[in-house]
């Protein structure tokens, strides 16, 4: 937040098309993990910026230190540090943080999804009919964009309305907070969902790659919501699935 009003004297890199880093990102994670690793110095790291280190540990850190970077660079205030804690393969801890407006989303399996005092439960919502959605662009997956274009034509035809607002751990953090009733995208980084998916599982929601099941691990491809919303999203993405996406 030091930086935030001066983003013009930052350094920034590109990593590709649309895919910044600064050294804002950087810092934020090296202060990350010395902290973690001075706590627990046997423990793994997956971190966007520096990659994975002793990954064979049973607890594994898996750190976004700034995701929403293109929002920072340009003073839209919607950006978070996600932090997840895998243990033996489970996801099992998770802080999702806005420095914004100063809300911190946590979430410990079986333990249930916090908003700073307040319990987390996501919408009641049915079906997709006038719901309130969140979604992302597939900007790291451009050759995906005709299949999402009808997706998104799809489920926009039925829905109240979608919000793109460029911060995956962000977006789900509200899908379980109940500010969007659900939300979808494709090729997601571990890092990007990982700590919003035990929030929304511990809110009493559901998270899935785009066949409902667990493959999301792998692809990337993420949708959320409660458990019968879930399930409508998930059906009405199928019909635009190319082998790619599955």
């Amino acid at each position: 937040m030091r930086y935030a009003d001066r983003v013009d004297s930052l350094t920034i890199n590109t990593k590709q098309r649309n895919d910044f880093v600064s050294e804002v990102d950087v810092q934020a994670e090296q202060a990350i993990i010395s902290t973690i690793l001075k706590a627990y110095p046997y423990h793994g790291i997956l971190g966007e910026e520096s990659g994975s280190q002793n990954d064979d540990a049973d607890v594994i850190w898996i750190i976004d230190p700034l995701d929403g970077t293109t929002n920072y660079l340009r003073g839209f205030p919607h950006y978070a540090v996600s932090i997840a804690a895998k243990v033996k393969g489970k996801l099992a801890h998770a802080v999702v943080y806005d420095p914004s407006r100063e809300e911190m989303f946590v979430a410990s399996r079986g333990a249930g999804a916090r908003l700073n005092d307040r319990r987390l439960r996501v919408t009641p919502r049915t079906d997709i009919t006038d719901a309130f959605l969140g979604t992302g662009f597939p900007f790291r997956n451009e050759k995906h964009l005709n299949e999402y274009l009808a997706m998104f034509k799809d489920i926009y035809e039925r829905c109240s309305e979608v919000r793109r607002a460029g911060c995956a751990a962000l977006d789900l953090a509200y899908v379980a907070a109940g500010r969007l009733d659900g939300f979808w995208e494709i090729g997601l980084k571990p890092w990007d969902w990982a700590g919003g998916a035990l929030l929304v599982r511990e809110a009493g929601g559901m998270i899935g790659d785009f066949t409902g099941g667990e493959g999301y691990w792998r692809s990337g491809n993420i949708v959320a919501g409660a458990p019968r919303l879930f399930a409508d999203l998930v059906k009405t993405i199928q019909p635009h699935l190319t082998e790619g996406l599955r």
